[in-house]
């Protein structure tokens, strides 16, 4: 009853997961605010108490006392300064939105807002225009003739919020700089591959999928999606526990970051135990919203990272989009060694109880690497830095992932028009082929392409 009075930006928070909520509430700009809010609050009160109560301007020396009128008159000044500062970091903020959303990308606003040094100084700005307004409603009709602790805490205070205000300019005008947008984009991205899928899923992996109960199979049931939206997260600790307890094997027909409607597949299931299955038991470990998540979804923080390398393509901005591939050339190293392509989640016992959708590294190069690909077209200098981060990638991987590199680089200049190149255009361009070619031993092949850009050399 008590969750129908709540309005649905609320509402919204009590019907997510425990994890989830932590993710959303620390991305919104109100969290922290609300923080430095109540501990104002309570500083109001410790203050009050010690100047009407205590009276600890008995206990201290004359130079501390500061009289009744001029405490009132300087709290209330603070207040007009304090909130004339809070509305200047706001009006910084929109700006700083405004230049992510039109210059790099709409997805990075999140990024900005839910910074905790972004958080920090909007709550530093809103509990000192609370404490000041707060303690100046309880001492206005006082007529103590001095006052010690709210003196000294207000300009204290005051000096925090001159001092934050100059942080937060300078937190600004640095997040906004191109290397560490990329490099922030970057680290996201690892950590989700580090602490999330590494944990969740690594650990049950398994190169060899062993028994799967295919004499079971004819029996296959399908789980349909329960809502349209987002996959967002997904329990796989105890939808292996649960599928080990059924005896069955759970398998996945879509993906976290993929969109599906309302009675799409999106699991099946078979085994010994597949007659008495709780197919609700399944959908409530599998959370689907309206909008994507990087909880889980290690491609959305690549596509953040392309938008920016597209938007810097569309804004004639080469530098910006070499950077963003030299940071996505990075993040594939962390693929490569944190991520296990098999599909086979294994139970304590080895078996397999959960089947996910196959990946290969190939995909994720495609995802990292192509959306840049097609906008870059017949911007050659890109290319070129696309090849070079490629070579870079083939130098530090695993010889098994060479030929998937080497195939995706080949597919890029079939698609490159020779008659329109300028020469030294070509001759770095077929340089960076080459160093590829040496690393991931297709020296042959290389011989094939640079015939196709030289043809009088036949």
């Amino acid at each position: 009853m008590l969750m129908d009075l709540l309005p649905v930006s609320l509402k919204k928070y009590f019907q997510m997961s425990k994890r989830q909520r932590k993710n959303e509430m620390q991305s919104t700009i109100w969290y922290m605010p609300i923080f430095y809010i109540s501990m104002s609050i309570v500083s109001v009160a410790i203050t009050l108490f010690l100047d009407l109560v205590v009276e600890l301007d008995q206990y201290t020396f004359e130079l501390f006392r500061i009289s009744g009128d001029i405490t009132r008159m300087l709290v209330s000044t603070l207040i007009g300064g304090i909130l004339t500062l809070s509305a200047f970091t706001v009006n910084s903020l929109l700006v700083v939105l405004t230049t992510f959303s039109g210059q790099f990308s709409p997805r990075m606003l999140l990024n900005f807002v839910s910074d905790r040094r972004t958080q920090h100084a909007l709550g530093i700005f809103n509990g000192n225009f609370v404490y000041v307004l707060v303690v100046f409603l309880f001492i206005g009709n006082e007529s103590r003739e001095a006052y010690v602790a709210v003196p000294i805490i207000t300009v204290l205070l005051a000096f925090v919020s001159a001092l934050t205000f100059i942080y937060f300019i300078n937190h600004a005008t640095t997040w906004m700089q191109v290397h560490n947008i990329t490099y922030t984009m970057k680290r996201s991205s690892e950590k989700i591959i580090n602490q999330t899928l590494k944990k969740e899923l690594e650990a049950y992996r398994v190169e060899e999928p062993g028994d799967l109960m295919d004499e079971e199979r004819e029996n296959e049931r399908s789980i349909g999606s329960i809502k349209s939206g987002y996959l967002q997260i997904v329990n796989y600790r105890s939808m292996i526990e649960e599928a080990r307890k059924d005896n069955i094997i759970v398998k996945f027909h879509s993906q976290v970051g993929d969109y599906i409607l309302k009675g799409n597949q999106l699991l099946s299931y078979w085994g010994p135990g597949a007659e008495q299955i709780d197919e609700s038991k399944y959908c409530r470990m599998v959370e689907i919203g309206h909008k994507e998540t990087e909880l889980q979804d290690i491609q959305m923080g690549m596509h953040k990272l392309a938008e920016i390398a597209i938007k810097a393509l569309g804004n004639n901005d080469p530098k910006t989009a070499t950077d963003t591939i030299h940071r996505m050339s990075e993040l594939m190293l962390t693929v490569e060694d944190y991520i296990t392509f098999t599909p086979y989640l294994k139970d304590n016992d080895e078996q397999v109880r959960v089947i996910l959708l196959s990946e290969s590294f190939e995909y994720y190069i495609y995802r990292g690497f192509g959306y840049i690909r097609h906008y870059a077209r017949d911007n050659h200098l890109i290319i070129t830095e696309l090849i070079s981060g490629l070579a870079m990638v083939a130098e530090s991987i695993d010889a098994s992932k060479h030929d998937r590199i080497w195939e995706f680089a080949c597919n890029t200049l079939d698609h490159i028009e020779q008659e329109i190149i300028y020469n030294l255009d070509k001759v770095f361009l077929l340089d960076a082929v080459k160093k590829l070619a040496l690393l991931t031993n297709h020296e042959f092949d290389y011989d094939a392409i640079e015939r196709r850009f030289y043809p009088e050399k036949i």
